[in-house]
């Protein structure tokens, strides 16, 4: 993942030290965080709702980029608010796997190298991408991390909603289908932990946004540290007890579905991301709940 202009890359592969059980002890978000609203996006996968990819200009071959701008996409449409002052932050563990595929095949094949497969710039060029379109002028960052996205992307809107001239933070992340040489991949950066490599047919692809706020003004969900939840699950598993891959984005999926649960019903939501993990609660606000459900049906409607 390379910086281009207005973006800015974090890895936290390399920066991020910091063991589960240690991160139990500590909450990861200083304050509380306004849920606006949650999207996803998948292709291929077999699952209900999968979607032919959109078309994106100069964006050939993988999921990566189109599904990252139809979440992306969704979340803005249905709020589009002040775009100056909306922050953005796509997080994915290996970037543009499948465009790196592709790369290398033509390269081992001798075939004339295409300039757009250019793998190392895809989550960049997308987040580029999203900035024209809808005229984003925040900060914008790429994540790379081994740990639960969510946990990431959360801490870091919390630290971008610091700055006073930022109101919101978009956070996305994406998950790629696997390959023999994404699974190699995968078995390298998991280093022996026995993380696999993602469930899913090499073309699938999964993506989910979620549009978060300062709470308050009407937001219609908050979501706050909770403590670890001890559980037999061990970290990196999903309930069933089964080992997620690094950077498996389910947790972000499972926040979009209690966002809509807590909408329609209210309440609040204990949302585990693992065994002695970060934990998060969300709660409606049972004031805005009416009307962010009105707000939703009337953009669905539009």
């Amino acid at each position: 993942m390379t910086p281009t202009e207005n973006t800015t890359t974090r890895n936290t592969n390399t920066t991020n030290t910091t063991t589960a059980a240690e991160s139990s002890h500590k909450a990861v978000l200083r304050s509380s965080l306004g849920v606006l609203t949650t999207a996803t996006a998948t292709h291929g996968t077999g699952r209900d709702g999968d979607i032919p990819l959109p078309r994106l200009p100069g964006f050939v071959e993988s999921a990566f980029s189109p599904l990252a701008y139809e979440a992306a996409r969704q979340c803005l449409a249905e709020r589009p608010g002040e775009r100056s002052r909306t922050a953005v932050a796509l997080a994915s563990t290996a970037g543009d796997t499948t465009t790196a595929d592709l790369a290398s095949r033509r390269m081992v094949s001798g075939r004339v190298h295409n300039p757009l497969l250019f793998m190392q710039a895809t989550p960049n060029s997308v987040l580029g991408y999203l900035s024209r379109e809808f005229g984003i002028t925040g900060q914008m960052f790429s994540l790379s991390t081994l740990d639960d996205p969510l946990t990431e992307l959360l801490s870091m809107a919390d630290l971008l909603l610091e700055d006073p001239e930022v109101d919101r933070v978009l956070a996305v992340g994406v998950e790629l289908g696997g390959s023999e040489r994404l699974a190699a991949v995968y078995e390298e950066l998991a280093d022996g932990r026995g993380h696999p490599a993602p469930a899913l047919p090499a073309s699938a692809g999964l993506a989910a946004a979620v549009l978060l706020g300062r709470p308050g003004n009407g937001t219609p969900v908050s979501i706050r540290s909770a403590e670890a939840y001890d559980t037999d699950i061990p970290v990196g598993a999903d309930a069933a007890g089964a080992t997620r891959p690094p950077g498996d984005i389910q947790s972000l999926f499972d926040l979009a579905a209690a966002h809509q649960r807590l909408l329609q019903e209210g309440g609040s939501h204990l949302l585990v991301t693992g065994s002695r993990a970060p934990a998060f609660l969300l709660t409606a606000d049972p004031e805005a709940k009416t009307d962010a459900r009105n707000e939703t049906e009337t953009h669905a409607h539009q």
